[in-house]
């Protein structure tokens, strides 16, 4: 249905293309008459070759060619994009697309998985980093935290038999494990232990990434800390990278806090950063960017119904596939297969195809430039006449050019 509704829908050079075939069908038929009129009357030529002359016009004018220039193409482009799981539902993005100053991405579940996962396991004594981690999943494994499951799945494999588990509600867990009197938990939970937060420069910089630390101690001693946060998909870093080769500005929009944003944006090496926003302000911020300038052309990317405002505020809605409702609802595109590299196979399409429809409408403009004052006998002269049945043939073979080059469209390469 959306590739359907996407078809029906005409970009703005589309109706541009519609006025000039209502424009070319009277002017044919003013020429064919002006034809007739003229071999007739001024050129004093016998009634059937001005007849014959006349009806050349009306045949070789026929306006196929310049009809079909966009919406072949069109057909095409939605087709093609719906193979590379993108669906497009308001043409009008295809032709925009392609203008793009700035693609703004939501953090959470776009740029980022939306699930937590470790990125640091830092030893603080003689334990080495799979001891350490190793160790602390076997204790987490019996707690049903997200922070937890992130540990554990870390881990991965066989881990230590475990006895004597103990839930500390808002604080963490304990067990014995290997033989070791084992602590895991947040900082609450050391201080109640009388146990300070050495002073490491590792330790201090996982909080300044704003990263949420579990520490571990064992048998009364700090043995380590794990650094988790909201995992960046490796999809991502291709997508901000094959961007920014293409001359477009990346943002990224989060209500999380600044700490957590700025170290998402120095991963993704991203130009613009709107962090703490809250979900009101999301279509303010977009506003924001596409009044920088001269107006920039901007696109969102988000999955979420707080996105909705801000997925119409853009030039171009994208949403991803695995998102609400109202957030697919309210774009211009959906990647189906949630994916940000989609972005970019997006943006080359419109590129693709916005150069497929100026060639068409250039070859069906020159062919009528030529081929009208060609069948009203301008080359009579020249004992050149081109009777009906050859007007229709060179007719015939305009509109097969322009659907040929239309589907040299498939051939176009998406990947990066």
């Amino acid at each position: 249905n959306l590739v359907k509704e996407a078809q029906a829908s005409k970009p703005r050079i589309q109706r541009l293309a519609d006025r000039a075939a209502h424009w070319l069908t009277i002017i044919a038929v003013l020429a064919g008459l002006g034809t007739f009129l003229f071999w007739t009357l001024a050129a004093v030529q016998p009634l059937v070759f001005a007849l014959t002359l006349a009806v050349t016009v009306l045949v070789i004018a026929c306006p196929h060619a310049l009809g079909l220039a966009i919406p072949v193409v069109t057909t095409i482009s939605t087709t093609l994009g719906a193979r590379q799981g993108m669906l497009i539902r308001n043409a009008e993005a295809t032709e925009t697309a392609r203008r793009l100053d700035a693609v703004i991405f939501d953090k959470t579940g776009t740029l980022t998985r939306g699930e937590f996962g470790v990125t640091d396991v830092v030893p603080l004594a003689e334990w080495d980093r799979e001891t350490l981690l190793r160790r602390v999943a076997a204790v987490e494994v019996n707690s049903e935290h997200v922070i937890a499951r992130g540990i554990v799945n870390a881990a991965g494999g066989s881990r230590p038999e475990v006895r004597g588990f103990r839930a500390l509600p808002g604080k963490g867990v304990q067990a014995e494990v290997e033989g070791v009197a084992l602590a895991v938990g947040n900082r609450a939970l050391m201080e109640e232990l009388g146990l300070p937060i050495p002073d490491d420069p590792r330790l201090a910089e996982l909080g300044r990434q704003g990263k949420t630390v579990v520490y571990a101690a064992a048998d009364g001693r700090m043995v380590g800390a794990i650094g988790l946060a909201d995992l960046i998909r490796e999809e991502s870093r291709e997508a901000v990278a094959a961007l920014k080769r293409m001359g477009i500005e990346v943002a990224m929009l989060t209500g999380d806090s600044r700490a957590v944003a700025e170290w998402v944006a120095g991963e993704l090496g991203l130009d613009v950063v709107f962090a703490e926003v809250k979900p009101e302000e999301k279509a303010a911020k977009v506003k924001e960017l596409q009044s920088q300038g001269q107006g920039k052309v901007v696109a969102m990317v988000g999955d979420g119904i707080n996105d909705a405002p801000a997925l119409v505020q853009a030039d171009v809605g994208i949403a991803i596939g695995a998102g609400t409702d109202v957030a697919i609802e309210s774009a211009d595109v959906v990647l189906v297969r949630s994916d940000p590299r989609d972005v970019v196979k997006l943006i080359r399409l419109s590129r693709a195809t916005m150069r497929k429809m100026r060639q068409n409408l250039a070859w069906a403009t020159g062919y009528n430039a030529v081929a009208i004052p060609a069948a009203a006998g301008v080359f009579y002269p020249l004992g050149l006449v081109l009777r009906p049945e050859w007007g229709a043939l060179i007719m015939a073979a305009s509109t097969i050019i322009v659907a040929a080059n239309a589907l040299l469209l498939r051939r176009t390469p998406l990947e990066a």
